[in-house]
């Protein structure tokens, strides 16, 4: 039985509210509240649509291109209760993108909400099109606990893609069991409850948004205010929130709205924030000066901790106690961490590679036996396997208790910007395809807004003619836009090994030091 499926359909019968919404009009007042009740329904009501013509093949991935709302709580669960697994599609997805998703998933049938049908258009070739609304009208057949007792823990329950350094995205699986331990341990840690109500304007088809701050509210019966991402509606509406998720670049834009407002609006903002229970920031490394400026707000930086697609979040510092800007703290019970340090024997060390194993740790890479076998490696005493994270940390051995510090990506083709993961290879395939471009090279400047501002390196073809909004207007074309270079750098030449390799932090050193600073529009 699915615990992540029966902690739902417990609340099958509960009118409290699970999901606020804002309404779709901007400057439309008001939103729709939808009962836990009437969106375990819906669930159910999708699960009979589903299966109405035959049951799916067990695990089979359907796509979700759903805007956030109590549609999409139910269509992500209505998916799990017929046995299939989601695939979370983004409207910030170009066409070519959102194909390719859908095809190394092997997506058959892609549920569309009624605001995102002409971005599904360009998929109907490949994927049956199924409009979700007349699906939440379908009579239910059966109940969500048994449909929970019949989807077992090891079934593969989302797909969520994630860049590696093969340049393609690649689908990282999760379990039931995966998401339920997840849901129960950072619902625990952070202390979540039925009385909290989480402000959520994070993207949902990402780790940090759906799992780690939608799915675990929802495991303790909060209510989340689902809403998209504006600085100004965010200050106000904390006033009816207790928790609220960011990113780096989302605190960023708060305080620019925050130091662009009236007297009044910040007093009445930072009363707001004062009160809330706890904020968190993740997905980045939260600049020391945007949690100094959230103390100043509040009493107290935001607490961070470390999280990857494929494990949720496995290190986080703790609810009650000191915090320390920089520090994601200790991991989750049931979650092991090794710090292991250069050379083949994999000794332990206070700086290094960060491995880690966990009933929270994904089952896989879709369909990539190659890159899975490479993210782990095996514990020569018998254990379970460690899953390599690719980021480099640091602790303090000889002292009980210390914090893990993460230093930042062991690969340098690796980029966390606003709060994404991007592949820096992937975005250099796509601007070598414009005929103006004989080199290029893409790498990550620190930048308190962003994380890691993306920027590309390029060494002209000749004499073409070319600028860099040509390059930018070309990349929007092929990429999601937080995928789009925030700057585009011509040089004669990229810095080199003898093998012919660009060396990076030579380049990223170089750079770091010319780039002029950004502008709050960028």
């Amino acid at each position: 039985m699915s615990q992540l499926l029966a902690r739902f359909a417990a609340r099958a019968d509960d009118p409290r509210a699970a999901v606020l919404e804002e309404p779709l009009d901007a400057g439309a007042r008001g939103g729709a509240t939808h009962s836990y009740a009437s969106v375990v329904r819906g669930a159910v009501a999708i699960a009979a649509a589903l299966t109405s013509e035959g049951p799916l093949a067990p695990g089979e991935r359907v796509a979700l291109l759903v805007h956030p709302s109590a549609g999409f709580v139910s269509a992500f669960f209505g998916v799990l209760y017929a046995g299939g697994c989601v695939v979370v599609l983004s409207p910030l997805h170009p066409a070519p993108e959102t194909a390719y998703f859908c095809a190394d998933a092997g997506v058959r049938t892609v549920l569309v909400s009624a605001p995102m049908r002409e971005l599904a258009a360009p998929l109907s070739s490949a994927c049956a099109i199924r409009e979700l609304e007349p699906m939440l009208a379908t009579p239910a057949k059966g109940d969500a606990r048994t449909l929970a007792d019949a989807v077992a823990e090891s079934a593969p329950a989302l797909q969520l893609y994630t860049s590696g350094t093969t340049g393609k995205p690649k689908g990282a699986v999760l379990t039931h069991a995966n998401i339920g331990v997840q849901q129960e341990l950072v619902g625990r840690a952070w202390g979540f409850s039925e009385s909290d109500v989480l402000l959520h304007a994070l993207p949902l088809h990402h780790m940090h948004g759906l799992a780690i701050a939608l799915l675990t509210a929802l495991g303790a019966g909060a209510a989340a205010h689902l809403r998209s991402f504006d600085a100004r509606a965010v200050w106000d509406d904390m006033a009816r929130a207790t928790v609220f998720m960011g990113v780096p670049a989302m605190y960023h834009r708060l305080f620019l709205a925050f130091d662009a407002a009236t007297d009044d609006e910040r007093a009445r903002w930072s009363a707001s924030a004062a009160k809330l229970r706890l904020a968190t920031s993740g997905s980045a490394a939260l600049p020391v000066t945007l949690a100094e400026r959230w103390r100043g707000v509040t009493g107290l930086i935001p607490l961070e901790r470390f999280g990857m697609t494929e494990i949720g979040v496995g290190i986080t510092n703790a609810l009650h106690g000191p915090r320390f800007a920089g520090s994601v703290g200790l991991p989750l019970p049931t979650v092991e961490t090794k710090i292991v340090g250069e050379g083949p024997a994999h000794e332990d060390a206070d700086t290094g590679e960060l491995w880690i194993r966990g009933p929270s740790v994904f089952a896989g890479y879709h369909r990539k036996e190659a890159e899975t076998a490479s993210a782990f490696v095996a514990d020569p005493r018998g254990g379970a396997p460690w899953f390599r994270t690719g980021d480099t940390v640091t602790r303090d051995l000889a002292l009980e208790g210390a914090p893990f510090r993460i230093l930042g990506r062991t690969s340098v083709d690796i980029l966390k910007s606003g709060g994404y993961k991007l592949s820096a290879l992937e975005i250099e395939e796509v601007l070598r395809e414009h005929a103006a471009v004989a080199e290029v090279a893409v790498v990550g400047i620190a930048d308190e807004a962003w994380g890691e501002r993306v920027v590309a390196c390029v060494v002209r073809r000749g004499d073409a003619a070319c600028e860099p909004a040509d390059l930018r207007a070309f990349a929007r074309e092929r990429l999601a836009p937080y995928k789009v270079p925030k700057d585009v750098i011509f040089l004669t030449e990229l810095p080199k090994n003898a093998l012919g390799k660009v060396v990076k932090p030579a380049l990223v050193a170089e750079l770091a030091a010319h780039l002029p600073s950004p502008t709050p529009s960028s």
